[in-house]
């Protein structure tokens, strides 16, 4: 079976005129479907179909089929379910993050991307709509050989009502920022406590008062469970801070998602960054069952649809329509790279207004990515913000770069910090002069910095950097 998988790439290009041959013919065998019905004509049909898909594809049948337009690879082949491009963590020989001994399902999709049509870039640019898991098993050959009978809607239920708006109580200048571009845009990330004291998150908000625009509160971050983002988002908004919530797809389904955010909504949250989320297996509960209903595009365009449309997913309206700053993380720091401008476009189609990128170890690697981001014009439509840090020590970065999905730290970093006699405040400069150096890329926005439990070192290189001055000289809060 996989001899044939690598065989149908190789010949992707063959494989999908073939498959558009198929899908030509199909309807001759209309009157054939008519004849001995079409339940009849699907008894015969599926078997031969799943046959075939699984030995050629790896096809998972979820009855929506998309391999016409995904370089001839199976999406549902991919552990986390994605159906709209590769997840952050792919590794960067390729391989998934999940099933280290399968290559991404994206990574074969892109290759089959560049054989089909070759000096592109994907074959893919539309949005791929969430699974609906009522149709698994069931065959995608049927309705191209007799298409169903479109039901016809009642005028009062295709009638679209705009949401009932209102003046929005919650002042949000990270999103005016963003818009606006007024200056460079300075982020940080916060992982919430493991603790039901409000003041252990507090404390450590507090460093950063005055050098921020937003703090990001982590969902769950690397699958280990702390204090829920939505709650702890909220506790910095009530305490005079901008939060912006990450929400992970890993943990739940559409329906809870859709209402954790409308709660958050309700309780000041405006900005949501959307995230598919870590691998459980190499969390602190690595028997947790992974849900991936949903993946960050298709989250994007839910939360969308609540925020300017008033209404669900399922499209019943919403009494009020939540107010959302919609955000989405890019990684073109690990492969597929072309594949990751086509995944961005998807993100800032489907409503994401602003990005944060990985850790970025690799300017040049940056640099080509944001070439290619000015090309399509995205850097107008969202605001790129480039994910730097610092960790202590050259054993912390290897550490991460072996263990942390997506990241990609060059030899020449760890050696350079690790020859250093105080390595502690070569990685701060290393950190200072890249971010210096992020500055003068044209397209981005701002930067986004992380480095676990090390608020103290994060705002020295806010500071030293040039960024934001202390905060007892401004008046301003986060």
């Amino acid at each position: 079976m996989k001899t044939l998988r690598r065989w149908s790439l190789k010949h992707a290009r063959g494989m999908r005129g073939l498959y558009g041959l198929f899908e030509r013919m199909a309807p001759r065998l209309a009157p054939v479907a008519e004849k001995i019905g079409v339940q009849r004509l699907e008894a015969v049909v599926l078997p031969i179909e799943r046959a075939a898909k699984r030995a050629f594809f790896d096809c998972q049948m979820c009855g929506q089929c998309g391999l016409s337009v995904t370089g001839m690879a199976c999406p549902t082949g991919c552990a986390k379910g994605m159906r709209n491009g590769p997840c952050g963590g792919v590794r960067l020989d390729g391989q998934c993050e999940v099933r280290p001994e399968r290559r991404c399902t994206w990574v074969d999709a892109t290759e089959g991307d560049a054989r089909i049509l070759p000096g592109h870039t994907s074959t893919w640019t539309r949005r791929a709509a969430p699974r609906d898991y009522r149709l698994t098993g069931r065959s995608t050959w049927i309705p191209m050989i007799a298409p169903p009978k479109a039901m016809p809607v009642p005028a009062a239920a295709s009638a679209t009502q705009a949401p009932r708006v209102q003046d929005d109580p919650v002042d949000n200048p990270f999103a005016t920022l963003c818009r606006e571009r007024s200056r460079f845009i300075v982020t940080v990330e916060i992982s919430p406590p493991d603790s039901a004291d409000p003041r252990a998150l507090l404390d450590r908000a507090a460093v950063f008062r005055g050098l921020t625009d937003a703090i990001n509160i982590t969902d769950g971050a690397g699958a280990n469970c702390h204090m829920s983002s939505a709650a702890a988002s909220a506790l910095l908004h009530a305490a005079g801070y901008t939060p912006v919530s990450q929400v992970s797809c890993r943990d739940r389904n559409r329906i809870a998602l859709q209402g954790d955010v409308l709660g958050a909504a309700a309780l000041g949250i405006r900005n949501v960054l959307c995230l598919t989320g870590d691998d459980v297996s190499k969390g602190d509960h690595a028997g947790a069952k992974p849900v991936f209903d949903l993946d960050s595009v298709n989250l994007l365009h839910t939360l969308k649809g609540m925020s300017e449309r008033g209404e669900y997913a399922s499209g019943r309206k919403l009494q009020h329509a939540p107010r959302l700053f919609l955000g989405a993380t890019a990684n073109p720091f690990v492969p597929p790279y072309a594949e990751r401008i086509a995944n961005l476009e998807r993100k800032v189609d489907a409503g994401a207004q602003f990005i944060q990128t990985q850790f970025c170890f690799d300017i040049e690697r940056l640099e080509q990515f944001m070439h290619a981001v000015r090309a399509r014009g995205l850097h107008r439509r969202a605001a790129i913000i480039v994910g730097v840090g610092v960790l202590s020590t050259a054993k912390a970065l290897r550490w991460m770069a072996d263990h942390v999905p997506g990241v990609n730290v060059p030899l020449s970093v760890t050696e350079r910090i690790g020859a250093a006699a105080d390595q502690r405040l070569e990685g701060k400069r290393f950190c200072i002069e890249t971010i210096q150096r992020i500055r003068g890329i044209e397209g981005v926005a701002g930067v986004h910095l992380m480095g676990y439990r090390n608020e103290d070192v994060l705002a020295q290189i806010i500071v030293e950097a040039g960024l934001r001055t202390p905060a007892r000289d401004v008046e301003a809060v986060s």
